[in-house]
């Protein structure tokens, strides 16, 4: 089925319902060796759509500029940050290494810098390459991989529309898929690599994405919301005490949402860590959302756009589903 599909550029879902079982499967067919994987293509491809499960609308569509613009930035923290060969050739490069690196030479960019540190338009330059590759070489592998179930795509739309079953399936099971994807991604590189940052290499894998900082996020919910503690409501006065909470954790979730994210003070953050808040703070995070939702200044953003109580809702209680239940209250003395 690869041989034929992994250079489609259209493709339709052969069947909508499918059971649990049937599409486990599949996964368990893309992680065995009877999946033929050359490249990491298909492990970054479905690392990238776990990241981005919140940002599909209500067709269940999502643009490849968004599923790209992770794909990318995994790719270069891999590529030029780590150093690690994506083929299982050594010697050999894939065709994203080879975009990547001439990049990197283009523009003279050290390895210390990680995707996010680089300016917006050559992130924007390095995912429309990427992108372009893709159309080619990925998109209709995993598609194959799942005998034509997993989505739509449509390489001249530029998006896939993911198969109903199989979202509800990836929500429910998303912290056992990632882990999943993670080890066989990391597991890949550490065969095809003997120069490369292997140090660690699951650790660098689960954090791949992760940004080395969430300052832009602060400025803007600060401007709104004075660099008060959206847990205990104190005023934080010393800007080093502020952090940037993700809500839902950031072990489950992966990606940096504005919806999801809010203004702590230290001790609020570090009590909390990979905790999920109780209720009633789901509650005033759907009200503050709905604050921002109404606010010309931030609504035009592509992460608030596909924003809806309901995914922020669902997220809560999947994450919960996916073993998240040590509930997190402020302590009585820092509540207010």
């Amino acid at each position: 089925m690869l041989a034929l599909s992994h250079k489609l550029q259209v493709g339709e879902m052969t069947v909508e319902y499918l059971t649990d079982k049937q599409i486990w499967g599949h996964f368990n067919y893309i992680f065995s060796p009877k999946s033929k994987n050359s490249t990491t293509y298909k492990f970054v491809l479905i690392k990238s759509i776990l990241e981005n499960l919140y940002n599909v609308n209500e067709e269940l569509e999502l643009t490849y500029d968004i599923l790209y613009t992770s794909f990318s930035k995994i790719y270069w923290n891999l590529v030029v940050h780590h150093n690690l060969n994506q083929i299982n050739m050594i010697g050999k490069k894939a065709e994203v290494q080879k975009i990547l690196l001439e990049i990197k030479e283009k523009y003279m960019i050290p390895n210390t810098f990680v995707f996010d540190k680089l300016s917006n338009d050559l992130q924007i330059e390095i995912t429309t390459k990427v992108k372009k590759m893709a159309k080619l070489n990925v998109m209709g592998a995993i598609y194959g991989d799942t005998d034509n179930t997993i989505y739509d795509f449509d390489n001249k739309r530029e998006s896939i529309k993911i198969n109903p079953s199989f979202y509800s399936f990836m929500q429910r099971f998303q912290k056992v898929l990632t882990y999943l994807t993670n080890y066989h991604l990391a597991l890949f590189l550490e065969k095809f690599n003997q120069n490369g940052d292997i140090t660690n290499l699951l650790m660098k894998v689960e954090n791949v994405s992760k940004r080395s900082s969430l300052n832009e996020f602060y400025i803007l919910l600060s401007s709104f919301y004075n660099d008060k503690c959206f847990y205990c409501g104190k005023e934080i006065k010393k800007k080093g005490s502020i952090h940037v909470d993700h809500f839902i954790p950031w072990s489950f979730v992966q990606t940096d949402q504005l919806w999801n994210l809010v203004i702590s003070c230290n001790s609020c953050n570090l009590a909390k860590n990979d905790k999920l808040a109780v209720e009633q703070y789901l509650d005033s995070l759907i009200d503050r959302n709905l604050d921002l939702t109404q606010n010309s200044l931030v609504n035009q953003r592509l992460d608030m756009k596909v924003y809806t109580e309901k995914k922020l809702i669902e997220l809560y209680n999947y994450s919960k589903e996916n073993g998240f239940t040590d509930l997190w209250i402020p302590h009585k003395k820092f509540q207010i």
